[in-house]
């Protein structure tokens, strides 16, 4: 899987990790490099911070995709024409959307909008996020509007939450035991049908309950009652979106750091994803190390060496011709007392990439310099992903392979790193 690959025309990159790695960055990141590649590209975030307004430097995100303007694109160093559009997902008013779509009679469309279940389901059940983004995207890809979608999701405990959550929604929406509570909200006997009902519904109405925060049994039922023409229509876009993000026309990147907390993690979503059967194209591994080592380290990994030993030249070399002044002698300690920490990181993550099956790509992302913000940080980190693939494992390989090439269109309009790596 090369960077072009990954960004095809007609797909959905969905971008996920844990909280903390820089998975906002990187997703921006991965819409620039898409834009500079001549496609029209939406980032939707569906995290409620405000990351990806900030990443992008603009003000304000709606909720329906809004073009970048040339102003900030000329800012960060990028072609103004670039198409580059942005949109935070508004959770209650996708949920709203969908029972507007579903629910036909208006009597009975007022019921659930002011149900205290529904009120809750919408807004704090454990995925409903995750559904009202998959359902926001499934529209957006099924409109054809643009040529790729980049998918910002919200952190999580699972990273692939955001897919597995509103599947386990839908089958709860759709189990016997749920019938029985409709029939039993409307029959004449209330309490003997709840009461026949047996402890199937009653499981059924406990999940709901834990998932959405409401206790109230009464105000669930009368929910189901309402949506009663709906549910099929509810479970039915849910399955759509599920099968969506299996189908080939996603692909998932997934975000690390280099920690050994972070890469156990990430060990564990890959094992996760591939029992899943859910199409895990890349990984990238981000702050693996400070942009200014980046370039000498690939450069030793091209001549087949060992990462750290230009590091130590590098530092030796520096303080030898201190005639070049005080900041040479700076960075010569500062190499010096991070090469303990980055020998251990990069071996780590070069042991966590020689485990991963070769269709999946891993690309490597430095710790960007202290000052850069707004949209020039994710347009430098396009610069680095552009060309940071298979790092690990080109030193590896024979060198007569080529390297992982790069986007179909790239240069002309994005910012280049001041040490790019090419491997």
């Amino acid at each position: 899987m090369t960077l072009e690959q990954i960004l095809k025309p007609r797909s959905i990159v969905v971008v996920i990790g844990a909280g903390g790695v820089g998975k906002t960055t990187v997703a921006a990141a991965l819409g620039v490099a898409a834009a500079c590649a001549r496609l029209d590209t939406a980032l939707v975030t569906v995290d409620p911070s405000r990351r990806l307004r900030d990443a992008l430097g603009v003000t304000r995100l709606g909720g329906a995709p809004a073009r970048v303007g040339a102003r900030t694109l000329k800012a960060a160093g990028l072609d103004p024409s670039l198409k580059l559009s942005a949109m935070m997902l508004d959770v209650k008013g996708a949920w709203d959307t969908m029972v507007a779509d579903h629910v036909l009679d208006p009597v009975a469309r007022r019921r659930i909008m002011e149900n205290a279940f529904y009120r809750s389901l919408s807004g704090r059940f454990a995925g409903a996020d995750a559904y009202a983004a998959l359902e926001a995207i499934l529209r957006l890809h099924q409109a054809a509007r643009f040529d790729l979608e980049v998918v910002d999701t919200p952190p999580a405990s699972h990273a692939f939450d955001f897919v597995e959550g509103p599947a386990r929604l839908a089958r709860l929406l759709d189990s016997h035991a749920v019938r029985w509570m409709l029939k039993a909200n409307s029959a004449a006997t209330t309490p003997l049908a709840l009461r026949l009902a047996g402890r199937a519904a009653r499981f059924v109405a406990t999940e709901l309950e834990r998932y959405a925060g409401v206790n109230a049994f009464s105000s669930i039922t009368d929910f189901f009652d309402a949506a009663a023409g709906a549910v099929d229509g509810f479970t039915e876009g849910m399955r759509a979106s599920a099968a969506l993000m299996r189908s080939e026309s996603v692909r998932f990147v997934l975000v690390t750091t280099a920690e050994e907390d972070r890469i156990r993690l990430a060990r564990a979503i890959v094992d996760s994803m591939a029992t899943e059967r859910l199409p895990l194209a890349a990984i990238v591994i981000n702050r693996i190390i400070d942009e200014r080592l980046l370039e000498p380290i690939a450069r030793e990994a091209r001549a087949g060496g060992g990462l750290m030993d230009e590091m130590k030249r590098l530092g030796l070399a520096m303080r030898a011709g201190d005639s070049a002044g005080r900041g040479a002698a700076a960075l010569a300690g500062y190499i010096e007392g991070r090469r303990s920490d980055a020998t251990e990181r990069l071996g780590r993550v070069r042991r966590f990439a020689a485990t991963i099956p070769r269709r999946i790509a891993v690309a490597i992302a430095p710790e960007l310099r202290v000052g850069i913000r707004g949209l020039a940080a994710p347009a430098r980190l396009a610069g680095f992903l552009e060309s940071g693939w298979d790092f690990f494992r080109a030193a590896e390989r024979p060198k007569t392979r080529r390297g992982a090439g790069r986007a179909r269109g790239s240069g002309p309009g994005r910012a280049k790193p001041d040490a790019g790596v090419s491997l």
